[in-house]
């Protein structure tokens, strides 16, 4: 069920009317009808992948009691153990499997030998890279003992499975997610009204802009990048990189929303990352869960900033490395992975031998010139994200360079959009507030027009076919 699709918009007035029709003393039930809710949710794209989120829940419930239970080193590192290789094979065999024997099977074939093999043919259930990641960091939480297992089953696979955030994110915390079962939730008429201004919000950017953009020139460019001059392939690679985070930022804004209608709180998973001033300072902004998952769950064990300075590096690598393969079982994406990871290794030598500067001190021509140099990396990478393979990757590339300043296929549409999504991520934070605030302000009436007007003017706008959210196919 796609969030701005007409199924959603029956589905969420409905759950939210049943939710805040129970009394307050009800709050397993209330409970109760989430997670049926959010099964309801997922299973509108495909109902057997549910069983596979009920069973990764259902054994990460048992594994945690078990570690409560168990006082020995040995069995608890066991138990974790277990937990954590269940997950991966779930996920190997869902979205790997076939990668690694298409590996193998072209090993083999350099080496003389072929091999005859059948693809399995698996689906990818949607969102599941997210589930096992929210499975393990619940597990493994409990294990380091930063968490106390939960006794109810109802509350880990509520946790797991709830609708606002299970296929795209934000990746929720089970210690920032559980405590808040435990109060009895309140929504109030400006904690309602923020609410709706933020999924409104996050509607504009997905089909407004997002969708706008991909397809009245990112998805023809790509794909014959020949057929348009340099600067309209600029402007796509461009358009793409804007694309990508007005998509991914629309959804968290609406499951941001969306939760907080029923009274939780998601934690934010964007903070302005193209005004980044260096690489690791966009990884500390772009997909903030996704980062702190990797900095927590893997870079930090494998050793973070601890160790010495060659370790230190690997660590970077093998973090952004293992973080690309996240994404997809596919070579664009490792290398994609590759060159964040050569990028960081090399930003952070020219710290350790020049020293780390202070951007709060140095010159604001120095921090614009050191962004814009950000951003050209953050944005050529992207071609290899975007692109259905390498050989289109390379065209892609290419065809940036050719002269000329002719650009025909750059419509005013195009121009005023890519104008609205460079303006809309130089406002500050406090710029969206006041028009939070102003929302709010204004007699409940005039909210229904505007948001009625919003949607009237999305309609007229959106002509074109509407796309799925990006980040669904991970």
């Amino acid at each position: 069920m796609l969030f701005h699709s007409l199924q959603f918009l029956l589905f969420l007035p409905l759950v939210f009317a049943l939710y805040w029709s129970l009394p307050d003393e009800k709050q397993r039930a209330r409970h109760v009808l989430l997670l049926v809710a959010s099964l309801i949710f997922y299973m509108a794209w495909n109902p057997a992948p549910v069983v596979l989120i009920l069973y990764l829940s259902t054994c990460d419930w048992m594994f945690a009691r078990l570690m409560a239970k168990t006082e020995g080193e040995g069995k608890r590192k066991l138990l974790v153990t277990l937990s954590v290789s269940n997950n991966l094979v779930v996920l190997g065999v869902f979205k790997y499997a076939g990668w690694f024997t298409e590996i193998v099977v072209d090993a083999a074939a350099l080496m003389g030998v072929t091999l005859v093999y059948k693809p399995l043919g698996l689906i990818l259930p949607v969102g599941l890279s997210f589930v096992v990641f929210q499975c393990l960091s619940y597990t493994i939480d409990v294990y380091r003992r930063e968490l106390e297992p939960r006794q109810s089953w109802l509350d880990v696979v509520l946790f797991i499975s709830f609708f606002p955030q299970i296929v795209a994110g934000p990746i929720v915390r089970a210690a920032d997610f559980l405590p808040q079962l435990d109060v009895r939730p309140r929504l109030d008429e400006e904690t309602g009204a923020r609410a709706l201004f933020r999924i409104a919000t996050g509607m504009f950017k997905k089909l407004v802009i997002a969708d706008l953009l991909a397809a009245n020139l990112v998805d023809r460019v790509f794909a014959e990048p020949a057929n348009y001059t340099g600067i309209e392939v600029v402007a796509a690679v461009f358009s793409y990189t804007a694309q990508i985070y007005y998509d991914f930022s629309a959804y968290s804004d609406i499951a941001i929303g969306t939760a907080a209608l029923f009274g939780y709180s998601l934690r934010e998973n964007f903070d302005k990352p193209y005004l980044s001033v260096n690489l690791f300072e966009f990884w500390r902004r772009w997909h903030v869960s996704l980062g702190r998952w990797l900095f927590d769950y893997l870079y930090r064990p494998l050793g973070g900033n601890r160790v010495s300075k060659p370790r230190v590096l690997w660590n970077l690598w093998v973090t952004m490395i293992l973080g690309s393969v996240w994404h997809g079982a596919d070579w664009r994406f490792v290398i994609w992975g590759a060159i964040h990871g050569a990028v960081l290794m090399g930003n952070r030598l020219l710290w350790w031998t020049f020293g780390k500067p202070d951007v709060e001190t140095r010159p604001f021509v120095v921090n614009v010139l050191s962004g814009l140099l950000t951003f050209f990396v953050v944005m050529e990478a992207r071609i290899v994200f975007h692109a259905k393979d390498m050989a289109q990757s390379w065209a892609v590339f290419v065809e940036q360079w050719k002269p000329g300043w002719s650009a025909p296929n750059l419509t005013p549409m195009v121009l005023t959009v890519m104008a609205a999504a460079t303006i809309g991520h130089l406002m500050t934070h406090k710029m969206y507030d006041r028009l939070a605030t102003l929302f709010i302000s204004v007699p409940i009436p005039v909210r229904a027009v505007a948001l009625l007007a919003l949607a009237l003017g999305i309609k007229e706008v959106s002509s074109f076919e509407v796309q799925p959210f990006i980040y669904f196919q991970f």
